[in-house]
């Protein structure tokens, strides 16, 4: 596999030079994250604010992208749009009003007349099947059950990670994921594009491909430091100099993937595809400038005795025949 690395296996970048400066960006990207969450907000989707739901049937399959469209140019903006059942049918979901309460049953009636008028294609008109309210309710159900989720994941990964390694390298994981759902989640608060359901399981993707890359770094971490006879700093920069190829070349395939996505996959998975993009490009970062630089600092700062195998190992080691 060497041929393919694209840095060399016995790289010398004095990563850890830039310590104070990567952590000093780090924590003001986290400052402009929280700053655009408190101030800004987020552009929730239809998913969380609830609103209605219409069936349309057509004769002929209808293009997507032409029904989109007419309903934007009818006023009914952020529209989503998309076939279920067979080809001849569309599912068409919309906010009403500001979103902060449910639309009544008469109301989503009209609103699926208009609708229908408003999707119908020359020479194919558009029949509402039915139209229904979205409940509001629902959404904030499915904002706490990510919420939850979220929570779960990150004391799954500080067992698994203390358990497999130690507890300091648990905690600067924990600490690199955050940051990264952080980041990526203050993007969206940044720039008010929505946030539904396809984009919270786009941070979670994120968590664990974030996670994954520490991971391969912490591990090679705790091999040279039982292997090499080195200070932890050059032990830290060995570790990050030879997981980098595989850093770099991963991330890079996954960005491949998730990019593509972003521009074939249509507007229901732009979300998720754009929080993998950046989820990726922090989480990569993140590994590199932040996983290792902490732990050189404070009560994270990691020493040779704590990956040694602890007295009570070598008794059950001394005892085995």
């Amino acid at each position: 596999m060497k041929p393919f690395n694209v840095f060399p296996y016995d790289s010398k970048i004095d990563f850890l030079r830039l310590r104070w400066i990567s952590l000093t960006v780090a924590l003001l990207l986290l400052v402009v994250s929280f700053a655009a969450m408190g101030v800004r907000g987020f552009n929730f989707a239809l998913d969380f604010t609830g609103g209605v739901g219409v069936e349309l049937r057509y004769d002929q399959a209808p293009d997507v992208d032409t029904v989109r469209e007419q309903l934007d140019a009818a006023g009914f903006h952020g529209a989503q749009v998309q076939n279920f059942g067979s080809g001849n049918d569309l599912l068409v979901r919309l906010q009403v009003g500001d979103g902060k309460q449910d639309a009544g049953t008469d109301q989503a009636s009209s609103i699926g007349d208009a609708v229908a008028k408003a999707a119908s294609l020359a020479g194919n008109p558009a029949q509402k099947r039915s139209s229904s309210v979205i409940s509001a309710q629902v959404g904030k159900d499915l904002a706490i059950n990510g919420l939850y989720a979220v929570l779960f994941v990150l004391v799954g990964f500080l067992f698994y990670i203390s358990a497999r390694f130690e507890k300091k390298f648990a905690l600067a994981a924990i600490a690199t994921t955050l940051h990264d759902v952080l980041i990526c989640v203050g993007w969206f608060a940044l720039s008010g594009h929505e946030f539904d359901l396809n984009v919270l399981a786009g941070v979670l993707s994120v968590m664990g491909f974030s996670i994954n890359d520490t991971i391969v770094v912490f591990d090679r971490v705790r091999e040279n430091f039982r292997g090499m006879r080195a200070d932890a700093m050059t032990v830290l920069n060995t570790s990050i100099n030879q997981t980098l190829s595989r850093t770099v070349i991963t991330s890079f395939v996954a960005l491949l993937s998730v990019v593509a996505l972003y521009f074939y996959g249509g507007d229901s998975l732009r979300g998720m595809a754009e929080a993998m993009i950046i989820g990726i490009i922090i989480g990569t970062l993140s590994s590199i400038f932040i996983a290792c630089p902490l732990l050189t600092m404070g009560f994270l700062k990691v020493t040779k005795q704590d990956l040694m195998p602890k007295a009570k190992d070598e008794a059950e080691l001394a005892r085995r025949p």
